[in-house]
């Protein structure tokens, strides 16, 4: 495994969650815009998303898609050039050397204002958003209509806290909000990954790609209690199914929605994986659900089972 995955990792993320962001924004407008922004080298994730953007681009056909490379590389429009050159008309690349904080100007260069946004910030040291041009860039990265945002923050200094609170801080003022941090294995930092969002199908799908990219490189997350887990394609359900008891002791009755809901914006998992673990509770008999037979769809409803304390 490389001495630090997370460049791959993060393309590999960008790269399946613009299959559900595009769906989606065209749907909305005739115009889109991507943002790739990095407070340093861009190492070679850019690449793995334009790819991505040109196995897409028929589905671009008589739209327009905008992508935004900002990164502090001067080689940068040389670099990306070749790829550049293979996309249809439809998409245009605009590649520009400098640092985090030129976004809002790129922007509106690019044409992005009034359109949907998804703009991804890969900030190794996690300090670029506890400055006063972070928050330039948060208030254009957030002009999107509608605006997603992915931050991608390196927490392995002596203040890792610091940088985790001021991403969440960040993502905070979206309606939706996920995040997994991943844990140090071997040489690889600790990293926080956060989507900002008004979109269920972009959550569901952030956690779906984050997931896939950190199994591809080995990589494990922290979980709620702080454990160590390991990004497996189908988790031990042991500890959400504790997780999930142990919300519906707090909070009583819950459909399977508000259920799945929970797990995307307050634990790491997944929502395939809360239809796991609610699986793994029902058929233990230490909850109920109403109807009691069918399909786990979303509104049904699921309780504590009576009688039962929840120490198991």
């Amino acid at each position: 495994m490389p001495a630090d995955p997370t460049d791959a990792v993060l393309g590999g993320l960008v790269a399946r969650l613009l299959d559900t962001w595009l769906t989606g924004a065209l749907r909305r407008s005739r115009r889109v815009t991507l943002a790739l922004v990095y407070a340093g080298p861009p190492g070679d994730s850019a690449e793995t998303v334009l790819r991505a953007v040109a196995t897409a681009a028929d589905r671009v056909r008589g739209q327009r898609l905008t992508v935004v490379v900002l990164a502090e590389d001067p080689g940068l429009p040389a670099r990306l050039a070749p790829l550049a050159a293979g996309l249809p008309a439809e998409v245009t690349v605009h590649p520009v050397p400098g640092t985090p904080d030129r976004l809002p100007v790129v922007l509106k260069a690019a044409g992005a204002a009034g359109t949907p946004l998804l703009t991804v910030l890969a900030d190794p040291a996690g300090q670029v958003l506890d400055t006063p041009a972070g928050r330039g860039l948060l208030a254009a990265a957030t002009g999107g209509r509608p605006a997603d945002l992915l931050l991608a923050t390196g927490t392995g200094r002596a203040g890792g806290a610091v940088e985790a609170g001021t991403a969440r801080a960040a993502v905070s003022r979206f309606p939706l909000v996920a995040e997994v941090e991943t844990v140090p294995v071997g040489d690889a930092p600790p990293w926080l990954f956060a989507l900002g969002t008004n979109s269920d199908r972009n959550l569901e799908a952030f956690k779906d790609a984050i997931w896939r990219a950190g199994a591809a490189a080995g990589l494990r997350h922290r979980d709620v209690d702080g454990t160590p887990r390991d990004l497996d394609a189908e988790p031990d359900p042991s500890a959400l199914s504790d997780l999930l008891r142990a919300e519906l002791d707090r909070c009583g009755p819950r459909t399977v929605t508000e259920l799945r809901r929970h797990v995307l914006t307050g634990t790491p998992y997944r929502a395939v994986d809360a239809l796991r673990a609610l699986t793994v509770l029902l058929d233990a008999g230490t909850v109920t659900r109403s109807p009691a037979d069918g399909r786990l769809a979303g509104d049904v409803i699921v309780q504590p089972a009576p009688g039962d304390t929840g120490a198991h």
